[in-house]
């Protein structure tokens, strides 16, 4: 099972960064700030950086790391899907209602790799004593 997490985690982060990596240059620049195609790219080599780390090691804390920035993801494409937030601090307003391909793909990739964090998590809990 601890093979199977540890993949599914990997594949989910690593369709997550394509994704992000792939739209970052279509995203506007603000001028000045955080602008979308720089939160994209942040957001894609954390996703690498997280999907080494849990390929490498499948330990409770990268997991865990897997599980914040999978989760993290996953929370601002629904919530940015379904609120329109505006700008919050130095975050650009992120507002986009509608659903498109590369939308799905990610969604659907940082909910498996948040699902599957978690449950690595659980997998490699300390034994009771």
């Amino acid at each position: 099972m601890g093979l199977i997490l540890r993949l599914l985690v990997v594949a989910g982060l690593a369709a997550d960064a394509y994704v992000h990596f792939h739209l970052a240059g279509d995203m506007g620049s603000s001028g000045g700030g955080l602008s979308e195609g720089t939160l994209f790219w942040i957001q894609g080599v954390l996703a690498v950086l997280v999907a080494v780390l849990v390929l490498v090691r499948a330990t409770r804390l990268t997991y865990g790391i897997a599980f914040l920035v999978a989760a993290s993801a996953l929370g601002a494409v629904l919530l940015y899907r379904y609120v329109d937030a505006g700008g919050l601090g130095p975050l650009p307003n992120m507002y986009e209602p509608v659903w498109y391909a590369e939308k799905v793909v990610t969604t659907v990739a940082e909910a498996v790799a948040t699902v599957a964090a978690a449950l690595g998590l659980w997998h490699t809990r300390a034994a009771p004593a």
